[in-house]
């Protein structure tokens, strides 16, 4: 047992010690998993997203802020913010992902300099609602996993795709320099975007989900992981289906470039050992920061997301 003080009904360390999350696989994929990917990535790319910036007449901690809108994938409208550093030329581009929880605003605390930062919000998410797509994770996670090329998971990797075409028309002279940052939700969803984007040049993923998705079914959890376990009691044929392709450590063994990981050893959200498979699945250069928890609140917290943020900035001055 964990010796993190909880009052969860099971264990969220699930009694794995990092030498075995460190030898957690990787679950079998679609034979046409690779297909169904890089077909979807190429009808993305024919489209034009028409990014849109306001300029909200706000600056905090030397960002200028603005409102930022594209349209993805289905007509999609997404919305979120971007942030320009002032006095600075801008010569990178890095895109945040959100966790399920959506977002209320951009962050102020990420130090990289020269460089500007898009905050999309995923479909159905936050700043970018729409009538037939629940913002609650548990619903949101469940709609259309009937069938895998509706479900609304793949919309949000078309999201981050289309933020990435959105942010290089922005930003022209910083499109060969492009990084992407998620996490949990939008961990998962960025790994599968990262693993079939050639235009992404460097990532950082934080308590990552949807890692070895057949795994996942079997370790109980909270949030929209419980939603979809629940599904699979009374449809487990439907939602196999489905997550199949969308694994983000199948996702994980497509990536071509250098990827820092922060994994947690304990949480009650996202099961550590499918934050693992995506780290242990990645190929290339890849760095890990191990955490002591995720989704929990404990007390090295602060300590410990001080010294990430650290590790994160000589990360990306290298993009």
């Amino acid at each position: 047992m964990s010796a993190l003080k909880h009052s969860y009904r099971f264990d969220p360390s699930y009694g794995y010690s990092l030498a075995d999350l460190l030898a957690v696989g990787t679950a079998e994929e679609p034979e046409d998993f690779a297909h169904f990917w890089v077909n979807r990535y190429a009808r993305a790319m024919l489209l034009d997203p028409q990014p849109v910036l306001e300029d909200l007449q706000q600056t905090v901690n030397g960002w200028r802020t603005y409102a930022l809108g594209y349209t993805s994938t289905d007509g999609m409208k997404i919305r979120g913010w971007c942030l320009v550093p002032e006095g600075q030329s801008v010569e990178r581009l890095c895109v945040v992902m959100h966790g399920y929880a959506g977002r209320d605003g951009p962050d102020y605390n990420l130090p990289f300099a020269n460089t500007a930062l898009i905050f999309p919000c995923t479909r159905g998410i936050s700043r970018s609602p729409h009538p037939r797509i629940s913002p609650n994770p548990a619903w949101h996670v469940l709609h259309n996993i009937h069938d895998p090329r509706s479900y609304v998971l793949g919309g949000c990797v078309e999201d981050v795709w289309l933020a990435v075409s959105a942010g290089r028309q922005l930003f022209p002279q910083a499109e060969e320099r492009v990084g992407l940052l998620g996490i949990s939700f939008g961990g998962g969803i960025g790994v599968i975007a990262l693993g079939f984007d050639p235009r992404i040049a460097r990532a950082h993923f934080n308590v990552p989900s949807f890692g070895n998705q057949a795994l996942r079914l079997t370790l109980d959890t909270t949030g929209s992981g419980a939603a979809v376990r629940a599904m699979h009691k009374h449809k487990p044929e439907v939602v196999e289906k489905t997550l199949g392709y969308y694994d983000a450590a199948s996702a994980a063994r497509r990536i071509r470039v250098p990827v820092h990981f922060a994994c947690a050893l304990f949480d009650p959200m996202v099961a550590p050992p499918g934050q693992f498979a995506i780290y242990n699945a990645v190929r290339s250069e890849k760095n890990l920061y191990v955490l002591t928890a995720g989704h929990f609140e404990y007390p090295e917290q602060n300590a410990e997301s001080t010294n990430l943020l650290h590790e994160l900035t000589g990360f990306f001055d290298l993009l």
